[in-house]
């Protein structure tokens, strides 16, 4: 297990990523060099918002609306395609007590700017079956299927349908983030498993699974595989042991990591910020996509 720990005491902070365990060639994508600048530039977003004091609702979602107008990741434009070759999306994002969270969601460019407007919407925290009419009425942007149907998912499908490479399961992107009045916020957004069956929800927009953020405690986003973190409640059990039995955050990250997902044989990863600021990012996997830092000096891991 991989373990990294950034020191609190800043104005404000801010941890994003981009998937863990994921291949890069499965893409075309020679080496790192694009996930990293891509990372690096999504996190420069966010951090603009709270270098200018905005809130951390508002860096989480700008960096993860920037991930996933980014191809090059599993959300918004670059999510894996399901069996049928069509695109499913699931987003939440937590702030100040509240949740909003989207699951199956077909043509919205950004997943994210969904889930937050469901949660600003106080009926749901939940929501399925959302229309491309409702998005477009809260003036929101959608896309044809043309503009999801990247050359490099489309040859991914092709291998896993042909048995060349296994289906991934770690493609998620998210943030989390401490803002300068000690706010915190969390947000994930993805596409799925490639060439899943219709209907499969994971981890993602289930709030305490993959997705938690609790003022004075932590905030938590995670990648990996769905199903373990879902019975885990990895992200809940994170922000419990620290609020609860007073666990130092880097110790609470890895153990949960340890005991829920790699104790059901899986892998996966986790960003968290502390209400400190003090980062943490931990992963199983092989490897994790993932950045940190204070504006332009952010630290890529990959």
């Amino acid at each position: 297990m991989n373990v990294f720990e950034s020191p609190g005491g800043h104005a404000w902070s801010l941890a994003i990523h981009g998937g863990a365990g994921g291949r890069v060639e499965e893409l075309g994508v020679q080496g790192d060099g694009e996930y990293e600048q891509g990372l690096a530039d999504a996190h420069r977003v966010g951090a603009r918002v709270l270098e200018d004091g905005g809130s951390a609702l508002d860096a989480v979602c700008a960096a993860v609306a920037a991930l996933e107008d980014n191809p090059l990741f599993n959300a918004g434009r670059g999510s894996a395609l399901r069996r049928d070759g069509s695109i499913e999306t699931d987003a939440a994002v937590m702030f100040g007590g509240r949740a909003g969270a989207v699951a199956a969601l077909g043509s919205a460019r950004n997943p994210v700017a969904v889930a937050r407007r469901i949660m600003e919407d106080h009926a749901a925290v939940l929501r399925t079956g959302v229309t491309e009419e409702a998005v477009r009425s809260w003036g929101l942007e959608t896309a044809d299927t043309d503009y999801f149907l990247t050359p490099g998912r489309i040859a991914q499908l092709d291998n896993v349908q042909a048995g060349r490479i296994p289906a991934q399961t770690h493609g998620t992107v998210g943030a989390v983030a401490m803002d300068r009045n000690g706010r915190l916020a969390a947000a994930t957004s993805t596409g799925g498993m490639v060439n899943q069956v219709p209907g499969r929800i994971g981890d993602t927009p289930l709030v305490g699974a993959g997705t938690y953020a609790r003022d004075g405690v932590v905030a938590v986003s995670c990648t990996g595989s769905g199903e373990a973190f879902i019975q885990g409640v990895v992200a809940h059990e994170i922000a419990a042991r620290v609020r609860h039995a007073g666990a130092d955050l880097a110790d609470a990250v890895r153990d949960v990591l340890h005991e829920e997902v790699g104790g059901r044989g899986v892998t996966g990863g986790i960003i968290a910020v502390g209400a400190d600021g003090r980062v943490v990012v931990a992963h199983n996997s092989p490897a994790m996509f993932a950045a940190t830092g204070r504006g332009a000096d952010v630290t890529v891991w990959s």
